[in-house]
């Protein structure tokens, strides 16, 4: 009853409100009432960190840190575009252990406090590791991976925090939910697509180990939001049963796995990424290349990436208004398809055949790179779909962290799978001879997984597809409600994390 008087009260102060205003001013006033009932029922300092983690840190800040590091690893640097891959998997590794970010930010507080201490510590990490790299003027391979790389782990342990506190409003405040799942993908999505827009204008005009310091600013709004958090204080906390928690929950998840309609599925989403090798550093070098490539400059790049990110923006809604009801199975079989023959537009750039047929570079490689990414985002959406459908209740939060961890594995062995494959055809930082069939490999790969499509169940994706042993096997596990694991991850990209 409160929860519905509440939701009645919250619609009431909006369509009161819209009421004053009609037109044009519905569009502009609409939202910012918005906003502000989020920030009446929830807490403004909430609503603060939602847009600063999922907006400016990963949106904004994943923008610039993406092309940021791409010109710094081939221009700074001077690593080969192999080497380069490999190196693109190392910093990512932090993202792979979101499942231990997650227990420690639920069962073990810092000083009284649960999600406060880690927003902080993130903050450090990337203020820290962004000004050691905009600062330091020689800084060695090894060093500027381990900058990189605590970089990245500062942005995962911001990313289970703030999903954690989602996930623990969303259980109080239930009728709220799809509002603060919506705040997240807004700021996520807004925050992109500004960021890829802005970022090859200030890899031209300050470089990017200026870039890496301007990363500094969301590290430390994160920070902040640390700070300012309205967190209630834990008094008299045993930190004696931490131990046992932690297993506990390791076993429920051991003993979750162990049953094939949840491995299986597993299985796939694991080969399904990694096959599809990630080849990006060695286009991206040819992008660039003034002899062999189209010589694009840095405004050019952030610009296609920017379209590119209105491509993923489409496909998530291609996949919510249409297609989210179809069978996992067959949904999957189509997408894997077009995701094979869409790398196809990538050879024909590279063979120069769009030149033949009298299409420029630029605009050519804008509708591949919108292809790619809307397709990219319509083959996540049902993996991340079927993934919250394989959490066994009790531990939800951490069994989700732990299969978005397969899923970055996946990624980490796509992105080392393409390093090798391009070391192995000699693609270098000047030669592109064979780079068209390290692109042919890929997208043959691509199509690879549709063999293993019968790892995936054929049901009506609307119902549940766990076993019924689960539910009973779970039920000696669960914990009490104010001691559950509460990380949810709302809103991925397409790059895993």
């Amino acid at each position: 009853m409160v929860e519905g008087e509440n939701l009645e009260a919250c619609s009431e102060v909006v369509e009161g409100e819209d009421e004053r205003k009609g037109g044009f001013f519905d569009c502009f006033w609409t939202p910012v009432y918005w906003f502000k009932m989020l920030a009446n029922e929830t807490h403004w300092s909430f609503v603060f960190g939602v847009m600063v983690v999922y907006g400016i840190s990963q949106g904004l800040g994943g923008a610039f840190n993406r092309v940021g590091t791409d010109y710094y690893m081939k221009d700074v640097q001077k690593v080969q575009p192999s080497e380069s891959q490999i190196y693109q998997g190392i910093i990512s590794i932090p993202w792979l252990v979101k499942p231990l970010w997650g227990l420690l930010t639920d069962l073990l507080p810092i000083l009284g406090y649960r999600r406060r201490p880690y927003f902080i510590l993130a903050g450090l990490l990337g203020v820290v590791s962004m000004l050691l790299l905009s600062f330091h003027e020689n800084l060695h391979i090894a060093f500027a991976l381990l900058s990189l790389t605590a970089g990245s782990a500062g942005a995962a342990i911001a990313d289970v925090t703030i999903d954690a506190c989602v996930a623990q409003n969303s259980n109080t405040r239930p009728y709220l939910a799809a509002d603060m799942q919506s705040l997240c993908a807004l700021s996520s999505s807004i925050g992109a697509l500004l960021g890829f827009s802005l970022s090859g204008i200030f890899v031209h005009l300050i470089g990017p180990k200026g870039v890496f310091g301007l990363l500094s600013i969301p590290a430390g709004l994160v920070f902040l939001v640390g700070i300012l958090l309205d967190e209630p204080f834990m008094f008299n906390f045993s930190y004696r049963q931490v131990n046992q928690k932690l297993v506990d929950a390791g076993k429920s998840m051991w003993r979750t796995l162990k049953f094939p309609d949840v491995w299986r599925p597993c299985v796939y989403m694991y080969l399904s990424i990694a096959l599809s090798i990630d080849i990006h550093e060695g286009l991206f070098y040819w992008y660039t290349d003034s002899k062999e490539g189209p010589s694009f400059s840095e405004e050019t790049v952030g610009f296609i990436l920017s379209i590119g990110s209105i491509g993923s923006l489409f496909g998530a809604l291609l996949y919510q208004n249409v297609l989210k009801d179809h069978p996992f199975r067959n949904l999957l079989f189509w997408i894997q398809l077009l995701f094979g023959l869409s790398g196809m537009l990538d050879l024909i750039l590279v063979l120069r055949l769009n030149l033949k047929l009298g299409m420029p570079d630029y605009f050519f490689i804008v509708i591949a790179e919108s292809v790619s990414q809307m397709i990219g985002r319509l083959k996540w959406m049902p993996l991340l779909v079927l993934s919250a459908k394989l959490c066994p209740p009790g531990i939800e939060g951490t069994f989700f962290a732990l299969l978005m961890s397969i899923d970055n594995a996946g990624l980490l062995s796509s992105q080392w799978g393409g390093g090798f494959v391009l070391h192995l055809l000699k693609v270098t930082r000047t030669r592109f001879d064979n780079l068209w069939l390290a692109i042919l490999t890929r997208n043959i790969l691509r199509v690879a997984p549709l063999g293993l499509l019968f790892l995936i169940p054929r049901g009506d994706p609307n119902a549940s597809i766990l076993p019924t042993e689960i539910f009973g096997t779970q039920e000696a596990a669960e914990t009490p409600e104010n001691e559950n694991i509460e990380l949810v991850a709302l809103v991925s990209s397409v790059d895993g994390k």
